[in-house]
């Protein structure tokens, strides 16, 4: 006999009643407390003054939190007992017991357990830290209802207190019930057919017979025993030789930043592994990863008794400390230095303060992932990738076909990696048996990977995950369920061989592309902290190597982690609340003044005073650029003594200077040189002796002409703005969607158009006009004998759920775009033949994409603009995106970016479009003072890129220098450098490696295509 419907009603009658004897209150908790803001400790809060709470007490304005304080005494009843605590204050808190961390209250984890052998007259001392909040916690996207497209005011209280007890928690229940619901939850996963249902049926029938929850307590709990040894059996079937093993690791994935602040990510950090310590401390075999060292360091600085715990629960094997990297960080908008820097400081403090060499890149929730990962996980000493946000698409598309399979790189760098399917997994049989069969490789590999938890704002396992995965070890139906570190599994899988899928190129993210465009502000700070801090580090490191100026490197080091930290994938993908993206852009402009002080005081130091100015060009290359003179100077001459041309704008005289590769060059006053002028600027026309560009009455270009050849690159209106109705369907910061450009939003309004500069080194317009309800005023410059027009744009954006992107259709034929991704590019389809193609309608960028023939191109540059997309001939650069949610002030007030169009003769493999990239990206340097004319560092191949120099990690006095090849061409070169004792060729973290010739500072290099070498200098003999 199976379950009939009657049984059934009756097996889940007794399922439904078992919860409710589990924990029996012996009183209640009154608590005491008050609200700040400010960050304190538990023996602070119990020598504070505190007003009574009762429950119903409302509490906590906007960022508020909530110290509560209460006291237990153990009655007569408790003795021998497991004694928890039902703590409800109306929000998330962490709960203190006489000052140790003991575990937090969230919507998954509501039982502390107070002690499992209680002794009557104990008595203990709670505390409870909660966050008030900051009002709704808006993600969704749709159309916005009437009257909320501003943000909403909070109710002036957040949280109101509830009903707080301390009980007995009735283990011998608590245990039934998980066999039950293992027995039950396994019978509906398997063959209604099969004996086993058929056993288990018969299982679960006779425990409604045994067992009579209407006994007094005693006689009921001899019952729930008799219930339990009549399962038991069931609970021991074991399976057959053949069945899949999961390997599984606790989990809960916190976001470090998203829909809460930094200052509320510390207290989750405490709150999540206070909890997972203690569940550690009952479950020995548990295992539960944290990945991100600066939630570590959190720990360290804000609560330095309770990170020691942490670093003991990390040496014995219980905490694995894996992710290899500082954040989780996006992996499409960080420039390639950065991700490079994110491996160097999270394996530094992974080493020194936990001891542990990550060899795991956990990103579970990252949007997308870079095909340059590969060569920099190498170059980091890590082997392993692991995610599974590849899965999580929403929208259709083309589905991934690997769980566990090889990664190659751009530069055939490869990695081993598997595709897990969840970061918030249970573990009860239906979802472990689900875990194996929803993989879509079906041959090839017999485990997989099993994080379980609850995430996204931490919280990570409950007992109930423990328990199930005890029962789970060997059990008949089940994958077997082995607990160990995730490393292990890898490992496993690479001594059984390396799979034989393979897959090139990037992980293309198929949802979340709004990313590579919302909050601009911050992603413009990122880009500009990044340029900032090569600049201090460059200049730092040879004002360091020539002497006289002492290089502060803890300052760098902190300035670095604030770009890392921020470079999160919620923080930098534009997808957090209103304070985070405040809090970012703080961050980034004291990233930036403070790199610029390092340079300013850097260079000043490789100066002499004197009535003269040095210009400093941090690029591995020469270059002209047009430098400001001071107040009075009317020209001036370079080092040589050659007077150089110049012009006046704007009342201020600019002269055009000629530098050298990685150094500098002097300028003194002089006469202005007679310049033939080559320039023409009209209100409709810019002109130089390569290029005529006309506009229309709205500001557009009508024509590009190539006056050498008489062919316009212009195939329509180029420089057009587009405008669309932008209302994603799920996620409203994150999303895109590919119907977005079928909602245009009209933008007919004339521009007004005035010459700013006529030559003769520059002739710039000044175009301003209405875009809807937001206002552009954009500067469009052509230099001489320039090939680029550059667009300097400021836009007061006052748009909601609007898309603003910029369109330069050309006259190229091509089939693909090229994109510049760190450490080189990636060919993508401009057409949508396949739905593959289809769905990258919109992908990522750094500082260029191109549409290239044979033996000619052109690109569109940019400064801090990361999503693009290229439908057939045209290059559409997304300018803004204002969403709604989760902040209702997305990108709104001014925005101020610089893009340039670019087109070149020739093939693309000897174009300089990726120099013009960079030179868009790196203005000059000027200092006041004298320093001759030097070049420090340059390279023989226009495809080999210095991207770094800078002092070692170590203190040691040393540089480190890091290029790449730029074009996807072996290459033989030379690099030259000052005298040098000694070059060695090392990993990424500037390990020892192998010794390089050094003949009078001309260093030998070979360069597969796209490969990243990272050379130490040192010591200098005479830098």
């Amino acid at each position: 006999m199976t379950l009939t419907p009657e049984w059934r009603i009756r097996v889940d009658s007794w399922r439904e009643e078992l919860p409710r004897h589990i924990y029996r209150a012996l009183g209640p908790v009154e608590l005491a407390g008050f609200t700040t803001q400010e960050q304190l400790t538990a023996d602070q809060v119990l020598q504070s003054d505190v007003r009574p709470m009762p429950p119903g007490t409302p509490w906590g304005a906007k960022w508020d939190y909530g110290w509560f304080r209460g006291r237990v005494v153990l009655p007569t009843e408790a003795e021998g007992r497991r004694i928890a605590l039902k703590m409800d204050v109306g929000a998330e808190s962490a709960v203190y017991v006489d000052g140790r961390a003991a575990g937090a209250v969230d919507d998954r984890h509501d039982a502390i357990t107070l002690t499992t052998d209680g002794v009557p007259g104990t008595a203990y001392d709670i505390v409870l830290e909660a966050y008030a909040g900051h009002g709704p916690r808006v993600c969704h996207a749709g159309p916005t209802p009437p009257g909320r497209e501003t943000v909403p005011e909070p109710p002036a209280a957040q949280a109101v207190v509830g009903r707080s007890t301390f009980g007995i928690w009735e283990e011998a229940v608590y245990q039934l019930w998980i066999d039950v619901e293992t027995l039950y939850d396994l019978r509906e996963s398997l063959d209604p057919n099969s004996l086993r249902v058929a056993e288990i049926d018969a299982g679960l029938r006779d425990f409604t017979l045994i067992v009579d929850l209407e006994l007094p307590r005693e006689a009921m709990l001899e019952t729930v025993r008799a219930g339990r040894e009549r399962l038991r059996p069931l609970l021991a079937c074991v399976n057959g030789s053949t069945a899949p093993t999961m390997v599984a690791f606790g989990h809960g994935h916190l976001d470090v930043a998203w829909l809460w602040p930094l200052v509320e990510s510390e207290r989750k950090a405490l709150r999540t592994l206070s909890t997972q310590l203690a569940l550690m401390d009952e479950y020995p075999e548990h295992r539960f990863l944290q990945s991100q060292p600066a939630l570590y360091r959190m720990l360290e600085r804000s609560y330095p008794a309770f990170y020691r715990r942490v670093k003991d629960a990390v040496e014995a094997g219980q905490l694995v400390a894996e992710g290899a990297t500082w954040v989780e960080p996006d992996t499409n908008i960080p420039g390639g230095e950065s991700l490079v820097r994110q491996f160097i400081h999270g394996q530094r403090f992974f080493r020194e303060e936990l001891g542990v060499d990550c060899e795991l890149l956990w990103l579970p929730d990252v949007f997308g992932y870079s095909g340059a990962l590969p060569q920099i996980m190498r170059g980091c000493g890590v082997p392993y990738f692991s995610t599974h946000k590849i899965f999580w698409t929403y929208k259709g598309g083309d589905p991934f076909p690997y769980n566990t399979f090889t990664w190659e790189g751009i530069d055939g760098s490869e990695v081993l990696v598997h595709l897990h399917n969840d970061y918030t997994s249970r573990t009860n049989p239906a979802s472990v048996i689900e875990r194996w069969n929803e993989r879509v490789q079906k041959d090839g590999f017999s485990s997989r990977l099993l994080p379980f938890g609850w995430g996204d704002g931490g919280g990570g396992p409950t007992r109930d995950h423990l328990e199930y995965l005890r029962r789970e070890r060997d059990l008949e139906g089940v994958p077997r369920v082995s607990i160990d570190s995730p490393v292990a599994y890898f490992r496993d899988q690479e001594a059984e061989g390396w799979p034989e899928a393979r897959y090139v190129g990037e992980l293309y993210y198929q949802c979340h592309r709004g990313t590579y465009t919302s909050q601009a502000r911050t992603k413009r700070g990122n880009r500009k902290s990044e340029v900032a801090l090569r600049e201090a580090e460059l200049w730092g490191a040879a004002a360091q190597a020539l002497g006289g100026y002492a290089y502060p490197q803890a300052t760098m080091d902190e300035a670095w982690k604030s770009v890392l930290l921020n470079q999160f994938h919620d923080i930098i993908a534009g997808s957090s609340i209103r304070r985070v993206h405040e809090e970012a852009e703080a961050a980034y402009a004291a990233v930036i003044e403070t790199a610029s002080e390092v340079t300013g005081r850097a260079c000043s130091s490789l100066v002499e005073a004197d009535d003269a100015l040095t210009v400093f060009n941090a690029l591995s290359w020469p270059r002209t650029a047009l430098v400001p003179l001071p107040e009075g100077w009317e020209g001036a001459a370079d080092a040589s003594g050659q007077a150089l041309p110049a012009q006046t704008i704007d009342g201020e005289a600019w002269v055009e200077v000629a530098l050298p590769a990685c150094g500098w060059t002097t300028l003194r006053p002089a006469q202005r040189p007679a310049v033939p002028d080559t320039l023409r600027a009209a209100e409709r026309l810019l002109e130089n002796d390569l290029l005529r560009v006309e506009l229309d009455e709205r500001g557009a270009i009508t024509s590009i002409l190539e006056k050498a050849t008489g062919q316009s690159w212009a195939a329509g209106p180029c420089n057009v703005f587009r405008m669309y109705k932008d209302v994603p369907t799920r996620f409203d910061a994150w999303d895109l969607d590919s119907m977005v450009t079928r909602t245009p939003v009209a933008l007919d309004q004339p521009a007004t158009i005035e010459v700013l500069a006529q030559g003769p080194l520059v002739a710039r317009l000044r175009v301003s006009r209405p875009l809807h309800q937001s206002t552009l005023t954009q500067e469009m410059s052509l230099r001489r004998g320039s090939r680029s027009i550059t667009f300097d744009t400021v836009v007061d954006w006052q748009e909601r759920h609007k898309l603003l992107k910029v369109a330069f259709p050309v006259a190229i034929h091509a089939h693909e775009a090229v994109h510049e991704i760190q450490f080189g590019h990636i060919r993508r389809p401009n057409h949508a033949s396949r739905p593959f193609d289809a769905d990258r309608f919109e992908v990522p960028q750094q500082r260029w994409t191109a549409l290239t023939e044979a033996k000619r191109g052109c690109a569109v540059l940019n400064d801090s603009k990361y999503g693009v997309s290229v439908p057939g001939n045209s290059i559409n650069l997304t300018l803004l995106k204002s969403a709604l949610a989760p902040d209702m002030t997305a990108d709104r007030g001014r925005q101020a970016f610089t893009y340039a169009f670019y087109a070149w003769q020739g093939s693309f493999a000897e174009s300089p479009v990726v120099r013009r990239g960079y030179e868009l990206n790196h203005p000059v340097t000027v200092v006041p003072g004298a320093a001759g004319q030097r070049s420090l560092f340059s390279v023989d191949a226009e495809n080999v890129i210095i991207e770094t120099v800078k002092p070692a990690e170590d203190g040691s006095g040393d540089l480190v220098l890091r290029l790449y090849e730029a074009k996807r061409t072996a290459t033989r070169c030379t690099l030259h450098t000052p005298p040098i004792a000694r070059v060695l060729e090392t990993d990424m973290l500037e390990r020892e490696g192998r010794e390089l010739a050094a003949d009078g500072g001309r260093v030998p290099l070979t360069f597969r295509p796209f490969e990243i070498k990272t050379l130490r200098l040192g010591p200098q003999t005479g830098c």
